[in-house]
């Protein structure tokens, strides 16, 4: 994984629940089914309102019609994304999607523990809303050593809440596999 992930910014609002990143019905189909996995891209956040941020100004959507991954890599949210279920499914869609980042206030301790132990994507935290400052189609560029993301279109740069050994955990590509690669269990 990158220690430089830039992209563009898809921005939601608050209390952004896992049936709204991946609605019930899209979950009957396989996880191991390559055919079958890029549909879970083709859905995420589908279930999103538009009234907490599921069609953002513009009516951009998160997948284009007749695609599969988006053209937006980095999430930014407000408080308590991933509430809801503790569907990992949530966090393995996003990242079909194309998502490497998600950038939040605060998340449901499920869906960050997901995020993680999956490999899936980084789940940063700020103190700044800055879903209330950076709009959805911005070009940013989050610096994983410096914990810092910078909006590349408005010029400015934020802080960010530091990974810890989460950055390891999720380059490894989740709990398991990070165990093995620091040998911290027997391996297979």
């Amino acid at each position: 994984m990158e220690k430089i992930i830039q992209g563009k910014a898809y921005v939601l609002g608050k209390n952004i629940d896992t049936d709204q990143i991946i609605p019930a019905e899209h979950l009957v189909y396989s996880l191991s089914d390559p055919e079958e996995v890029v549909l879970y891209g083709t859905y995420a956040l589908s279930g999103v309102p538009p009234e907490q941020g599921g069609l953002p100004k513009g009516n951009i959507p998160f997948i284009a019609e007749g695609e599969v991954r988006s053209a937006f890599t980095i999430i930014i949210a407000g408080p308590n994304f991933g509430c809801g279920s503790s569907r990992e499914h949530a966090p393995f869609a996003l990242k079909v999607a194309g998502v490497k980042a998600i950038i939040a206030e605060s998340y449901a301790r499920i869906f960050y523990r997901n995020c993680v132990d999956g490999g899936f994507a980084i789940p940063y935290e700020t103190a700044e809303q800055l879903n209330q400052i950076i709009k959805t189609g911005d070009e940013l560029k989050i610096d994983v050593e410096a914990n810092t993301i910078e909006n590349l279109t408005s010029k400015v740069t934020w802080r960010l809440n530091p990974l810890g050994s989460v950055f390891n955990i999720v380059e490894a590509g989740g709990i398991f596999a990070y165990a093995r690669q620091e040998n911290l269990m027997a391996q297979s």
